[in-house]
Formats: structure tokens, sequence, C-alpha cells
């Protein structure tokens, strides 16, 4: 599998990039990663009101690459800070499972948009490109979503996630044995320290075996 990021984007976010791995998981019920949540859920809702979640560096990134991308990031929200928001209210996370609750973790940590896939449903490499009033897009929870001037991931059949939401069609289920993570980086900072976060989390709460990265390239 080839991730490559097209020219639509990098022209205006010359810095854009992911964090692409692949990994076989084991998948268990949120017991495994449940103390983990409430430990992230008590931090930020102590941490961080509403208004500070604009102000995290990392957020404040990638909202103003929606920006530049001519996309309004309050009405329509990075997935990171969606879950940011979530939080401070004190509504909590919801318990998925294992390997879904560890991508939910890892974006908290890291303030940045993650995506966690199911390899075997996505067909041929991956082009990461602006999304276009014509991409037909049904977001997990959210019903259809214009993704116009968003970064989506699409395959040979189509769209299956974005920097916004993902699709139910690479959605993780019982059946996945083998998942695709993005880390969507909106600059070059901290990529080594999500990374190495990313594996420890995996490994430990999904059980992760053979991890492997992948090359991002820009076209």
């Amino acid at each position: 599998m080839k991730v490559l990021i097209d020219p639509s984007i990098s022209r205006v976010l010359p810095d854009f990039t992911v964090i692409a791995m692949t990994m076989d998981i084991k998948l268990a019920d949120s017991s495994v990663i449940k103390d983990l949540v409430a430990q992230y859920e008590k931090q930020i809702r102590e941490e961080y009101s509403l208004s500070d979640i604009l102000n995290i560096p990392l957020i404040k990134e990638g909202r103003d690459g929606y920006k530049k991308l001519g996309k309004d990031p309050s009405r329509y929200r990075l997935a990171c800070e969606s879950l940011l928001r979530r939080l401070v209210k004190g509504r909590g996370l919801y318990l998925i499972n294992n390997v879904v609750d560890a991508g939910n973790i890892l974006s908290i940590e890291a303030k940045r948009s993650v995506a966690v896939l199911d390899y075997d449903k996505i067909v041929g490499d991956v082009l990461i490109r602006l999304g276009t009033e014509e991409d037909e897009f049904v977001g997990i929870g959210r019903g259809p979503l214009n993704v116009s001037n968003i970064p989506v991931y699409v395959d040979e059949v189509g769209p299956f996630g974005s920097t916004t939401s993902d699709t139910h069609r690479t959605m993780i289920t019982e059946e996945t044995k083998r998942i695709l993570l993005f880390i969507i980086c909106f600059s070059s900072s901290f990529i080594e320290k999500h990374k190495s976060f990313a594996i420890s989390l995996f490994e430990k709460y999904g059980y992760a075996q053979n991890i492997t990265d992948i090359k991002v390239e820009k076209l």
C-alpha cells in the first residue's frame, strides 16, 4: 500500500503530513483500557475550558489549516477538537472496544486527528486530497457530511475517511484483524514523539504486532 498526498493540499499546506502505520491487532472489550480513558477524561476536564481548547497550539494549527483550505473550523471541526470539547463538557467518551478507544486516547494525547481503519477494507493505494462537493460521504455518527475543502482519504472505491470524520466502510468491527493508523499532522512538530506514543499505546492495549511504517509521499 502507498499513501500519497495530493498537491491540492501540499500547495496550500506545505508542511502537512501523515504518520501512517499498519499493525495486527486483537480486539477486546473496553475493560482493558477503561481506567486509562477515565484518567484522560478527568485530566482534560480539569485542565481546559472550551475557550482554552482553541488556544492549544496543535489544535490552533489544525484550525488555521482548515481556514487556509477554505473550511470553517468551527462548523466542521477537526475530530481531535470534537473529542476534547466533549470531555470538557463532561460528557465522556463512548467506550467502543480496546482498539477504537486507544485511537481516541492517542488523539487526545497528541491533540491531532487520528484515524483507526480496517486495513482489509481498503482497496489499493490511499490518496489524501481535498474533498469536493461531489464526494459522497456519510460520517460515523454524523450522517451525510460536506467534506469539500478538507483532507479526505480515498482508495479505489472512493472516500472512506477525513480529518473531521471517518465512514462506516472502513470502521473497526469484530472481524477486524489488521488496522491502518493515521495521525494527521499540519506540521512536523512532535512527529517522532507521537509515533512512539502510538506504538506503545497499541502494543499495550490493542495487543499490536507486526507494526509497519508506511512511507507517505507527496505528489
